[in-house]
């Protein structure tokens, strides 16, 4: 059994915000790619969370209680180390100051289980994520809401997000893994 969760903030105010890229792209699988994906080779649960960002683990921890079903956890969140229309599949890697990951972390106590990582800052000519310096600037940017060119880039994202999600059910971490992280 996999468990997904994407992560955000709940709340009408949040809608198309970068820090709720992860949520809203779990929202998209859910209504676009679910069905497809169930009852085949092994089933999935969405957990779907109430909580905040930066408390996330508090929705993990009513499901995964032990570090062999972490393994099976997929994580989808924001990420501002990635240009926009960008994502990345990694497994037991660190959290890279993400608080709402480290809420996860702390809560089912292992780095073990997959993150769906999604670009969320502007690219550089040369296609790098270019990415606010100083707290405060991290936190006005990531509560920002995307520009209308920056939310139909990432709307062709959440497909092939979708996509990931579905063969990392279906085919494996490592399929998925070198299919999707070019």
């Amino acid at each position: 059994m996999f468990y997904i969760i994407g992560l955000g903030n709940p709340g009408e105010e949040y809608v198309g915000t970068r820090h709720n890229t992860g949520r809203e792209a779990v929202e998209f699988f859910d209504r676009h790619f679910a069905e497809a994906s169930r009852g085949k080779k092994e089933k999935f649960e969405i957990i779907h969370s109430n909580e905040f960002m930066n408390n996330s683990g508090k929705a993990v921890a009513k499901i995964i209680k032990s570090k062999k079903v972490a393994e099976n956890l997929i994580v989808v969140h924001d990420d501002i180390d990635l240009p926009i229309g960008t994502m990345k599949i990694s497994y037991n890697k660190g959290t890279g100051g993400h608080k709402g990951l480290d809420s996860v972390v702390k809560a089912v106590k292992t780095k073990e289980f997959v993150r769906i990582r999604i670009g969320v800052s502007p690219a550089t000519a040369k296609g790098r994520a270019k990415k606010p310096e100083g707290e405060k600037a991290v936190i006005d940017f990531i509560l920002h809401k995307f520009k209308p060119a920056e939310m139909e880039i990432m709307k062709k994202n959440f497909k092939k997000i979708s996509e990931a999600i579905s063969t990392l059910i279906l085919e494996g971490r490592e399929r998925a893994m070198n299919q999707f992280n070019q």
